[in-house]
Protein backbone atom coordinates (compact mmCIF):
# COMPACT_ATOMS: atom_id res chain seq x y z
CA UNK A 1 0.00 0.00 0.00
CA UNK A 2 1.36 3.39 -0.64
CA UNK A 3 -0.36 6.41 0.21
CA UNK A 4 0.22 9.48 -1.18
CA UNK A 5 -1.16 13.04 0.82
CA UNK A 6 -1.29 16.69 -0.41
CA UNK A 7 -2.79 19.62 1.09
CA UNK A 8 -1.98 21.64 4.16
CA UNK A 9 0.49 24.83 4.03
CA UNK A 10 0.00 28.10 6.06
CA UNK A 11 -3.01 29.37 7.52
CA UNK A 12 -4.23 32.34 10.38
CA UNK A 13 -6.25 31.42 13.21
CA UNK A 14 -9.07 31.00 12.29
CA UNK A 15 -8.68 30.01 8.76
CA UNK A 16 -9.45 26.93 6.95
CA UNK A 17 -7.14 24.20 5.16
CA UNK A 18 -7.71 20.99 3.75
CA UNK A 19 -5.30 17.68 3.58
CA UNK A 20 -5.93 15.05 0.73
CA UNK A 21 -4.73 10.99 0.54
CA UNK A 22 -4.96 8.43 -2.02
CA UNK A 23 -4.49 5.17 -1.71
CA UNK A 24 -2.56 2.85 -4.33
CA UNK A 25 -1.05 -0.95 -4.74
CA UNK A 26 -2.91 -3.21 -2.71
CA UNK A 27 -5.85 -1.34 -1.84
CA UNK A 28 -8.35 -4.38 -2.00
CA UNK A 29 -8.93 -4.95 2.03
CA UNK A 30 -7.78 -1.33 3.65
CA UNK A 31 -9.90 -0.80 6.56
CA UNK A 32 -9.78 2.05 8.62
CA UNK A 33 -8.05 5.25 7.14
CA UNK A 34 -7.07 8.59 9.14
CA UNK A 35 -4.67 11.27 9.50
CA UNK A 36 -2.51 11.64 12.52
CA UNK A 37 -0.38 14.86 13.53
CA UNK A 38 3.31 14.99 15.26
CA UNK A 39 4.65 18.10 16.75
CA UNK A 40 8.53 18.36 17.63
CA UNK A 41 9.04 16.72 20.84
CA UNK A 42 5.51 14.88 20.92
CA UNK A 43 4.72 11.48 20.22
CA UNK A 44 2.44 11.49 16.74
CA UNK A 45 -1.06 11.58 17.73
CA UNK A 46 -4.65 10.55 16.36
CA UNK A 47 -6.58 13.48 14.66
CA UNK A 48 -9.34 11.50 12.91
CA UNK A 49 -10.16 8.22 11.47
CA UNK A 50 -12.57 6.55 9.54
CA UNK A 51 -13.56 3.26 9.33
CA UNK A 52 -14.55 1.34 5.58
CA UNK A 53 -18.33 1.86 7.20
CA UNK A 54 -17.81 5.48 7.36
CA UNK A 55 -17.83 5.93 11.40
CA UNK A 56 -15.32 8.83 12.45
CA UNK A 57 -13.19 8.86 15.03
CA UNK A 58 -12.25 12.55 16.24
CA UNK A 59 -9.44 13.88 18.97
CA UNK A 60 -11.35 15.71 20.92
CA UNK A 61 -9.63 19.16 20.49
CA UNK A 62 -10.40 19.24 16.96
CA UNK A 63 -14.10 18.04 17.00
CA UNK A 64 -16.26 20.08 15.68
CA UNK A 65 -13.93 21.65 13.40
CA UNK A 66 -11.99 18.89 11.52
CA UNK A 67 -14.24 16.90 9.37
CA UNK A 68 -12.74 13.18 7.93
CA UNK A 69 -14.11 12.04 4.90
CA UNK A 70 -13.34 8.74 2.76
CA UNK A 71 -13.93 7.34 -0.88
CA UNK A 72 -13.43 3.95 -0.81
CA UNK A 73 -13.63 3.78 -4.74
CA UNK A 74 -9.93 5.33 -4.45
CA UNK A 75 -9.41 5.03 -1.91
CA UNK A 76 -8.47 8.34 -0.67
CA UNK A 77 -9.54 9.97 2.73
CA UNK A 78 -9.88 14.36 3.16
CA UNK A 79 -9.54 16.18 6.09
CA UNK A 80 -11.06 19.51 6.02
CA UNK A 81 -10.00 21.77 8.78
CA UNK A 82 -11.74 24.78 9.83
CA UNK A 83 -11.72 26.95 12.76
CA UNK A 84 -7.25 26.47 12.56
CA UNK A 85 -5.85 26.95 15.86
CA UNK A 86 -1.85 27.87 16.40
CA UNK A 87 -2.20 24.00 18.18
CA UNK A 88 -3.42 22.73 15.35
CA UNK A 89 0.17 23.14 13.92
CA UNK A 90 2.00 19.72 13.25
CA UNK A 91 3.16 17.70 10.43
CA UNK A 92 -0.08 15.58 9.35
CA UNK A 93 0.31 11.82 7.86
CA UNK A 94 -1.99 10.10 6.49
CA UNK A 95 -2.56 6.52 7.37
CA UNK A 96 -4.16 3.11 6.32
CA UNK A 97 -4.42 -0.32 7.90
CA UNK A 98 -4.31 -2.81 5.87
CA UNK A 99 -4.36 -6.58 7.05
CA UNK A 100 -3.67 -5.45 10.15
CA UNK A 101 -0.53 -3.39 9.68
CA UNK A 102 -0.15 -0.05 9.52
CA UNK A 103 0.79 2.06 6.07
CA UNK A 104 1.67 6.02 5.92
CA UNK A 105 2.05 8.56 4.04
CA UNK A 106 4.76 11.30 3.68
CA UNK A 107 4.04 13.87 6.11
CA UNK A 108 2.32 17.38 5.00
CA UNK A 109 3.16 20.99 7.22
CA UNK A 110 0.45 22.28 8.40
CA UNK A 111 1.06 25.65 10.15
CA UNK A 112 -1.48 27.93 11.04
CA UNK A 113 -0.27 31.55 12.60
CA UNK A 114 -1.37 33.39 15.47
Amino acid sequence: VQLQASGGGLARAGGSLSLSCAASGSIFGINDMGWYRQTPGKQRELVASITFAGIQTYVESVRGRFTISRDNAGPTVDLQMKSLEPEDTGVYYCNAQWLGDDFWGQGTQVTVSS
